[in-house]
């Protein structure tokens, strides 16, 4: 299997363990990822305020895509979301959808027919590789670990556009969670969002709304919180460290990214997955794998 990796912007600047967990899994995995170092931003931060530059820098991608032939990998649910939104845009016919496709053919000559798909991470690993194969690569599962499965907001809606999973009873995320053999718990904040929007707008709302679902995660039984967003692993990494730093008598949860917890599983090495990167320390995960 061969995609095209789109790594966003967040990732190489403040995630960079995101990037290297899933280049280590996925090549053991034998799946084949091509780097378009041509790809630009999604176009998510003028999705609100200028809908043609969020569409032509959006398209842009998907057009740079089509030319390789190849599926959008995609690592970041904010990502994921905006470039499906432009896809579904462009399945329609109007003056502003003529208007990219000229524009793109005249600047680049490129081309945007809608022949290649978006697809998430999570969903390439459930999909396309398949659950039943992922557990056939599982050599140290863990044992006696309860993970808080964190779904994101953007893959799940608006879901006719994203396609991703149920908005309302996801089940994807959980069921790859336990192909480690951890235990995907159930907990009441499971699809509300991290906080992460407000901060830099309302920084204290948006801590809060973190401090919320660590709390809720920790009352259910979780040991950690897992991701599959850099978005929402900022939050419940570096933001929750920020949050520990002011209140040093509060315990933490930390955060681990699904690839990472998946590597681990897969008897791989904490450098591979970037475990040292989380600015929450997470080493005591290891404690739970069981040596077969």
């Amino acid at each position: 299997m061969r995609y095209a990796l789109f790594i966003g912007c967040q990732i190489p600047a403040r995630v960079a363990q995101y990037e290297a967990s899933v280049r280590a899994v996925l090549k053991k995995l034998r799946v084949r990822l091509v780097d378009e170092r041509q790809f630009n931003c999604c176009g998510y931060p003028m999705r609100n305020s200028n809908q043609k530059a969020f569409l032509l820098s959006s398209v842009r991608n998907l057009a740079l895509a089509e030319r390789s032939d190849l599926q959008m990998l995609v690592l970041c649910k904010c990502c994921y979301g905006s470039l499906k939104k432009a896809e579904h845009f462009m399945k329609e016919d109007g003056d502003l959808q003529d208007e990219i496709r000229r524009l793109l053919l005249r600047e680049e000559g490129l081309k945007y027919e809608g022949m290649v798909g978006v697809s998430h991470l999570l969903s390439v690993l459930y999909h396309d590789i398949g659950v039943e194969f992922l557990k056939e690569k599982i050599s140290t599962p863990f044992k006696d670990l309860k993970i808080a499965a964190h779904y994101g907001c953007h893959a799940l809606r608006p879901s006719s556009i994203t396609q991703f999973d149920d908005p309302v009873a996801p089940t994807i995320f959980d069921e790859l969670v336990e192909v480690t053999g951890a235990t995907s718990i159930d907990w009441t904040k499971k699809l509300e969002c991290c906080g992460a929007p407000a901060m830099g707008v309302n920084d204290d709302l948006s801590m809060a709304l973190t401090i919320k679902k660590l709390d809720h995660g920790k009352a259910a039984g979780a040991e950690y919180i897992c991701t599959a967003c850099p978005y929402c692993q900022i939050q419940f990494d570096t933001v929750q460290q920020m949050i520990l730093s002011k209140n040093g008598g509060r315990a933490g949860v930390g955060s681990v990214l699904y690839p990472q917890l998946l590597g681990l599983s897969m008897g791989m090495s904490d450098r591979k997955l970037g475990i040292n990167m989380n600015r929450i320390d997470i080493s005591s995960i290891r404690s739970y794998l069981k040596e077969e």
